[in-house]
């Protein structure tokens, strides 16, 4: 097969890369660049996708022997990533902009490139495993090793974008392994930090980078029955579970610390109250995808995930129309708004939606916190 390896700089990919070289297949390597700003350069291991990566890239195709190319994907990432991550932050919701960015252009306009120029699929570092399900088509499951598993943020690719796909690492037990393997083939990469925090904002201060471009207004902190209990300097600043950085003139009255509920752009206020409040005991969304075959029943039993790491919750699923709704068998802690719902059956992705909607399991009572 003609396979296109996509080479982020790091030591995944590269390995990646090299088990498709192994395996026959004609490889070119691709770096995609995601930033114009040319004096990019990694600190430390935050970010990724800076002109030190690109160069790593390009020295690791060297060493395998195989054609490399720089793709310029600026501007999708700005449009489609960047904007609408200050978009739904606007909105007082929470994105998570990884998932964007492979929902929107490492599977998407990259794979469609790739086809395009005759590749008959994309490979990447990613720790998932594919494989074909009863009826023929692929289905995405959890990695061999769950501390590095990645099919929580691959949860928004569709069948036909998993029937063009290879996941070499996702049967590899560990990422010690990967690391000795690269060493082992001379790979300079061998010991690179892996990246952490948004790669757009590598200094890893949202809330300044978000006040420069939403702006900063003033607005009050209000509990649950609706009363004023602090201020806040932009409410873009906040997100569902928050508990630092709060200025509360008015404690509460049981004395307990209270945490961000909910954020309301519109008023430009935001809610808090007692750690409890922020059991959710359903969560439903309109923007949902399913990776290989659709559920076949309406309603079924599955497990709900709602952050790359956190645990899966046993939970039943609805599906009506437009819209999934989930009710954990447990409450889940701390969801937000614009958050991203991932289900399993068993290891295999299911697909997931986008958060809209979330009901706490515990009520609001008159005068409470």
């Amino acid at each position: 097969m003609r396979v296109l390896a996509a080479m982020s700089g790091g030591v995944d990919s590269a390995v990646a890369a090299a088990r498709a070289v192994d395996a026959g297949h004609d490889v070119v390597g691709v770096h995609l660049a995601l930033s114009r700003a040319g004096g990019t350069l990694r600190t430390g291991s935050r970010g990724c996708c800076t002109i030190e990566d690109a160069m790593d890239a390009r020295r690791a195709a060297d060493r395998l022997g195989i054609p490399f190319y720089v793709w310029d994907f600026s501007e999708r990432f700005r449009d489609d990533v960047i904007e609408d991550f200050v978009a739904e932050y606007s909105a007082g919701r929470t994105p998570n902009p990884c998932m964007r960015c492979n929902e929107r252009i490492k599977f998407a306009a990259v794979l469609e490139k790739a086809l395009d120029l005759g590749f008959d699929a994309v490979c990447t570092g990613h720790y998932a495993i594919l494989r074909e399900g009863p009826t023929g088509r692929r289905e995405l499951h959890r990695a061999s090793d769950n501390a590095k598993d990645q099919s929580y943020v691959l949860g928004v690719l569709t069948a036909d974008q998993l029937a063009h796909t290879m996941f070499p690492l996702g049967e590899t037990p560990s990422k010690a392994l990967v690391r000795a393997e690269a060493e082992a083939r001379g790979l300079t990469v061998a010991n690179k930090p892996d990246s952490h925090d948004i790669c757009f904002i590598p200094d890893g201060d949202t809330r300044g980078w978000l006040a420069e471009r939403v702006g900063a207004e003033r607005g009050k902190i209000l509990d649950r029955s609706g009363a004023v209990v602090g201020a806040h300097e932009g409410a873009h600043a906040f997100t569902v579970g928050q508990r630092r950085g709060l200025a509360l003139g008015v404690p509460a009255a049981d004395g307990k610390p209270r945490f961000v509920l909910e954020v309301r752009p519109v008023s430009n206020t935001v809610v808090v109250g007692p750690k409890e409040a922020l059991a959710i005991g359903e969560i439903s969304g309109g923007r949902f995808t399913w990776a290989g075959a659709a559920p076949g029943a309406e309603e079924f039993a599955c497990h709900v995930q709602i952050r790359a790491h956190a645990d899966p919750v046993p939970a039943r699923a609805v599906v009506q129309s437009a819209n999934v709704s989930v009710r954990p068998e447990t409450p889940l802690d701390g969801v937000a708004p614009g958050q991203t719902a991932v289900l399993y059956d068993g290891t295999r992705v299911l697909g997931q939606f986008t958060i809209d909607r979330t009901v706490s399991a515990v009520p609001a009572v008159a005068g409470g916190s």
